[in-house]
């Protein structure tokens, strides 16, 4: 995820000027709370939540990533999966 550096904001400031926080995700569409000058909390208005959410039940993989990934993790793991059949 990209992240604007004009959307961050510490928490210390966000609790004590929390319109401030609301200000930016009106201009920007999110605004990105740090904690220990790390990301912690993203917040972002309400119509984009939607759209988050959507697109996210919405991903799907296709069927050559799916038997790709199962390949790796069979590979990885085989020794397990010879005991567990014994």
């Amino acid at each position: 995820m990209t992240v604007d550096t004009n959307t961050m904001i510490s928490i210390t400031e966000a609790n004590q000027n929390f319109s401030k926080v609301t200000k930016l995700v009106d201009e920007h569409g999110t605004a990105v709370i740090l904690k220990n000058n790390t990301p912690k909390y993203l917040v972002i208005d309400f119509s984009g939540a939607e759209q988050l959410l959507q697109g996210k039940t919405e991903r799907t993989a296709d069927t050559e990533d799916v038997l790709a990934i199962s390949e790796q993790l069979i590979q990885k793991n085989m020794e397990a999966y010879e005991v567990l059949a014994k």
